[in-house]
């Protein structure tokens, strides 16, 4: 692994601007904005358009998942949102269920990997169940001790969204293998700034939004469908994704054949020339940096200012049960003024999600930068 320096001068950040909050929105980089840029020009020459043009972006992008995340490239499909990909997913896995079946989430999950298997739940008669926030804060082990025959699916993150602790998918899968669950991943707070192996987890089904920790822009995604699963019904009928499609002499003779592996799964308007260049750029230089260069680049920052809360009486998970490229900490019980507020108003930005303020920096952070929020914290949170 390289530890990488500061990527700033690959960004259009404000020098005064102190930006650790990649897990709420990433800031682009400069050459996604300029493809984006490029893409809305082209727009202005439509006769350049070629039918072509309406795939080949997408199959670039698979291949780009492919070697990041592993697994084929087939196995991928662009949409438009998590909450798209899990309904898809929850739509196919929808016939599988009974009444009685359970579908296991955990506690405080974001809304996109629960409110599916709501309805999913209400059109089948299983039953949703939470699993609480584990004591020690352990949630690998409190995932696995709760997958028994009852429990269908598995509907889990990478990590939680709000304060980073780790979930080690790997066990996971196996368990939902020997135990005939299906697994469905959201990805979206780990994909791209952490290592992860579709082909070592095995999910069922995963997803994730590219415009966090993938850099890329809003209104594009990923969908992971192992192979089983794609020939299953998918959430919309697009004429792009049929066997026909590239040929638009022949459009109106409607093929009922889905082209090959996830791409019956997409979106409709998946071309987009507006959307996908940036996609690309931003996975590109997640390729060319190295997804574990970026992660213990990401550890080092983190490291600096979890000892530095350590001393202003945070309280955070032990390392073991955090991701190394954002963490959560509770604020001292003495401290009541709107901290995240107070360091906004410095131009130093960060969340708070649940009960704890979530430390997300990526590359663009600098020493400046880390110097200014210890001083802010010095200042404000003692």
């Amino acid at each position: 692994m390289i530890a990488l320096p500061s990527q700033r001068h690959l960004f259009d950040i404000p020098r005064e601007i102190a930006y650790f909050n990649c897990a709420y929105y990433s800031p682009q980089l400069n050459e996604s904005r300029d493809r984006l840029l490029a893409g809305v020009r082209a727009k202005s020459a439509p006769w350049e358009r070629l039918p072509g043009s309406f795939f080949d972006d997408a199959e670039t992008l698979r291949g780009l998942w492919s070697r990041l995340f592993g697994g084929d490239a087939d196995g991928y499909a662009v949409v438009p949102a998590v909450s798209y990909a899990l309904s898809t997913a929850a739509r196919a896995i929808e016939p599988r269920l009974k009444a009685g079946d359970r579908i296991l989430v955990i506690a405080e999950e974001f809304p996109s990997n629960v409110l599916p298997w709501r309805r999913t739940a209400q059109e089948t008669g299983a039953r949703m169940v939470t699993l609480p926030t584990p004591s020690d804060g352990n949630w690998t082990k409190a995932i696995l001790a709760a997958i028994d025959k009852s429990v269908r699916v598995v509907a889990m993150s990478t990590c939680h969204w709000t304060n980073g602790a780790r979930i080690d998918l790997e066990p996971i899968g196996a368990a939902c293998r020997a135990n005939g669950s299906f697994l469905v991943v959201d990805a979206t707070q780990t994909l791209g700034a952490m290592p992860l192996s579709v082909d070592r987890i095995q999910p069922d089904f995963l997803a994730a939004a590219c415009y966090k920790w993938q850099l890329g822009p809003y209104g594009v995604g990923l969908l992971y469908i192992s192979e089983p699963w794609r020939s299953a019904r998918p959430l919309e009928e697009s004429w792009l994704a049929r066997d026909n499609a590239a040929d638009f002499t022949s459009l109106a003779n409607y093929s009922d054949t889905y082209m090959a592996g996830a791409r019956r799964f997409e979106v409709g308007e998946k071309g987009s020339l507006t959307t996908l260049p940036g996609a690309i750029a931003a996975a590109e230089q997640i390729e060319a940096w190295g997804i574990e260069n970026i992660a213990s680049s990401l550890a080092a920052i983190n490291s600096r200012i979890s000892a530095h809360l350590e001393r202003l009486d945070f309280r955070m998970p032990g390392e073991e049960q955090r991701c190394p490229h954002m963490f959560g900490a509770v604020l001292p019980a003495s401290h009541t003024s709107n901290l995240v507020a107070e360091l906004r108003k410095r131009e130093i930005y960060v969340s708070q999600r649940g009960s704890s303020l979530r430390f997300a920096p990526h590359l663009y952070v600098d020493d400046q930068d880390l110097a200014r929020l210890e001083q802010g914290l010095d200042d404000l949170a003692r």
